[in-house]
């Protein structure tokens, strides 16, 4: 039993062996889950590398980057990526494309991404896979006097994008294969989500149903030790609201006089690093209190019928599939296990 719209992110939070990649995509054929999300970051979750590590040790799973983002490599250098990653898996491979973090992009050196800028760059994708030549390029992707692969390719390669805003909800609808959102999005933010990439799919005369809606939504049973729980609920969302807790915060439309009061916190306004990699269980007990209760709701906790029951949840209020986030294949296996017993009963 294979399970296509349910998906895991590999590595998840701040691996430090890439080399666990492997028993992961092993267990997550095994159970049945269809896809693996491949996140970056610069230091050993190098996308390219890891998705190609994927590519060679599995045989059904669909690989993903959630995300890359555009700017990091020359456009020949990711669209024969794409392509090899392609070929490599026999049509299993997704590239997903994101904005990144503005003040990473900016310490970087690198332009913030636009909206712009992504559909330039999937628009020179789509046409260097299918063996265009393209000269004098000038457009919000940069300019480049030459691009071109191979003029004998012509495949078809889908994309993703992952999405917080309504630009870039909109800009999934109207371009993408696959809108991938982000973790702890409640209720209603999902629903808003999936309704704005739904719409523009139609304003721009595609098949709405033809673009996947991705829930991201953490899943962290209560079969794991409570510290382990703690590390991947409490101490993820604190990072997030670290990170960007503005925009999540708008996003989900959530009190911000509550994010001030966690960013005064003593212990939260002198912490150095993400709280979720270093923080002790102590710690991340006493962060806990400075979290509503209605902005840890969004995840699949309890017995792994629970969490079934909430990964149905995500599926009625309109996704198209789910990624269990923050947990691997063999954390997740009573819990996809218990998936697979509810699909039989039904």
């Amino acid at each position: 039993m294979t399970f296509d719209r349910l998906g895991f992110y590999t590595l998840a939070g701040g691996a430090e062996d890439p080399r666990q990649l492997i028993p992961e995509v092993h267990d997550a054929e095994r159970l049945g889950l269809g896809w693996v999300f491949i996140s970056e970051r610069f230091n050993v979750k190098e996308a390219a590398t890891l998705s190609g590590a994927a590519g060679a040790v599995s045989t059904t799973l669909r690989i993903a980057t959630a995300a890359t983002n555009h700017h990091t490599r020359h456009p020949i250098v990711t669209a024969s990526y794409a392509t090899t990653m392609h070929r490599l898996t026999g049509g299993r491979f997704v590239l997903g494309l994101g904005r990144g973090i503005a003040p990473l992009t900016a310490a970087l050196g690198l332009r913030p991404v636009t909206t712009a800028q992504l559909e330039d760059f999937v628009g020179l994708m789509r046409r260097l896979w299918h063996g265009e030549t393209i000269l004098g390029h000038d457009g919000p992707a940069g300019s480049y006097p030459f691009l071109r692969l191979d003029p004998a390719f012509d495949e078809d390669v889908p994309v993703a994008i992952t999405a917080f805003g309504p630009n870039t909800l909109t800009l999934g609808g109207r371009v993408f294969d696959h809108v991938v959102l982000h973790t702890f999005f409640g209720d209603e933010t999902l629903v808003r989500c999936v309704r704005t990439v739904k719409q523009a799919a139609v304003e721009a005369g595609r098949d709405p149903d033809g673009v996947w809606v991705w829930s991201c939504l953490a899943t962290i049973g209560d079969h794991l030790p409570e510290p382990v729980r703690l590390k991947k609920t409490v101490g993820r969302l604190a990072t997030y609201l670290q990170a960007y807790g503005d925009l999540m915060v708008t996003t989900n439309g959530w009190d911000p006089d509550v994010l001030a009061r966690f960013r005064a916190d003593p212990f939260v306004a002198d912490y150095r690093g993400a709280i979720d990699q270093t923080a002790t269980t102590a710690e991340l007990e006493h962060v806990a209190t400075l979290i509503p209760d209605e902005w840890m709701a969004a995840a699949a906790t309890g017995p792994p019928e629970q969490c079934v029951a909430t990964i149905k949840g995500q599926f009625e209020l309109g996704a198209d599939a789910v990624i269990l986030h923050g947990a691997s294949p063999a954390e997740l296996e009573p819990i996809v296990s218990a998936w697979a017993a509810a699909a039989v009963d039904a």
